[in-house]
């Protein structure tokens, strides 16, 4: 199927005025007898015909640069064997200019030498064959035609390429910023997402695990005991809840911010889990096997909510039995390179519950591993054993977290997420 080039388009109107006038001008100057060759090969009309060209060249200077340098050439050369014009000369002047400014990169290159030679070899040829000083004044007269329209050409070419690099280099600045803005938002959105969930799921979860038995039990004492519960978690939950508000509004205020949990808290956050563990069987214990100096901030911090999302899971979904929490940190000097890593384990028995389960979202699992992942380290969980089995089946939760220089100055940990819970995802 052969193609059909598009027509030419049509000049812009500003050229087709600059054509309109310079023949006009012309046409003024011949009926005056204005002429610049008194005693030309060719007189008479014959001027008109490469003014008429000249005229033609100046409509397409811009539309199409190379055809208008050709004609005005061709123009130039008829023009200087007849009686010559002024004005068909000005207008090719201006034709080399559109030529260098409009054309594309090789015309540009090529105009701005070819103008110098033709200069040098009119001024060398008039020279030689009138061996008479005047004769550099034609030579240069062709500089003025030719070589300074090239050079001012090839000078607003050059400013013009700069403005458009710069805006274009503005233009991807202002990308980049709003990609920053917006990854800065998000991230943002999510360190505010982890710290609700982490300071407000727990409270909320022991709601639902005992709102779940006191609808399960017809028994008025566990009831009564379970509204107790819901009571105290909504209380405590509802003031956590203030708390992050009121952070929220007053940033850059002096209301002070409370300081980020650590492992040493890890004793009171056992004894709330045994608490609200306690009517589904559930026990805790908490084997602390650290070693070496202090731990960084971020790595105390993502370590606590690991076990604090961990023990929720455990207490949504966990069978009856032991809930075990262990931490083992290496002193540095056995840790190698990296600083040694603190490895966080919490098992929890995962046979069959009886009775009913709280509900979960699915999203605590992706929580902590975007936690220990933040600090360059490793996350795992799911099941270990088998069933029937010595023990029974364990749900095993393993963090570890790198203890080197690669951690500080991290900020705020992974995170949190809304609690992974066995059986949708955790």
């Amino acid at each position: 199927m052969s193609t059909v080039r598009s027509p030419l388009p049509l000049p812009p109107r500003g050229d087709l005025l600059i054509a309109a006038a310079g023949l006009v001008g012309g046409l003024a100057s011949w009926a005056l007898g204005l002429f610049n060759n008194p005693h030309p090969p060719l007189g008479g009309g014959w001027v008109l015909l490469p003014l008429a060209v000249m005229a033609l060249a100046e409509a397409l200077r811009r539309t199409a640069p190379s055809a208008a340098l050709v004609l005005g050439t061709v123009a130039l050369a008829g023009d200087l064997v007849t009686l010559s014009l002024l004005a068909t000369i000005v207008m090719f002047s201006d034709v080399v200019y559109a030529a260098v400014l409009y054309g594309g990169p090789r015309l540009s290159r090529v105009v701005p030498p070819a103008s110098a030679a033709l200069t040098a070899a009119v001024t060398v040829g008039t020279l030689a064959a009138t061996r008479e000083p005047r004769a550099l004044l034609v030579g240069v007269v062709c500089g003025l035609v030719t070589v300074g329209p090239a050079w001012t050409g090839v000078i607003v070419r050059d400013h013009r390429n700069a403005a458009a690099a710069e805006r274009l280099r503005a233009q991807q600045t202002a990308l980049l910023a709003e990609m920053d803005r917006v990854q800065a938002v998000t991230a943002e959105r999510a360190r505010m997402a982890r710290e609700l969930h982490d300071v407000v799921a727990n409270h909320l979860s022991a709601i639902a695990i005992h709102a779940t038995a006191a609808q399960s039990l017809d028994d008025r004492a566990a009831t009564g005991d379970a509204l107790a519960v819901i009571r105290e978690n909504s209380v405590h939950g509802l003031a956590e809840m203030r708390r992050l508000i009121g952070l929220l509004r007053t940033a850059g205020d002096h209301e002070e911010v409370s300081a980020a949990p650590t492992l040493d808290g890890l004793d009171a956050l056992l004894s709330h889990a045994r608490r609200h563990g306690a009517a589904g069987g559930l026990g805790f214990t908490l084997r602390d096997e650290r070693s070496g100096g202090p731990l960084p901030a971020p790595v105390e911090l993502a370590a606590y909510r690991i076990v604090q999302e961990a023990l929720t899971n455990a207490l949504k979904h966990a069978s009856p039995g032991e809930v075990a929490v262990v931490l083992e940190s290496p002193g540095r000097e056995d840790g190698g390179s990296g600083g040694g890593a603190l490895t966080v384990t919490v098992t929890s028995p995962c046979d069959r519950r009886p009775g009913p389960r709280a509900p979960g979202s699915g999203a605590g699992l992706v929580g902590m591993r975007e936690r220990a992942e933040l600090l360059g380290g490793s996350f795992g969980a799911g099941p270990a054993g088998a069933a029937g089995a010595a023990g029974g089946t364990r749900w095993v939760v393993r963090a570890v977290l790198p203890l080197g220089d690669a951690v500080h100055g991290v900020a705020d940990g992974g995170d949190g997420g809304d609690g992974a819970r066995r059986g949708d995802g955790a």
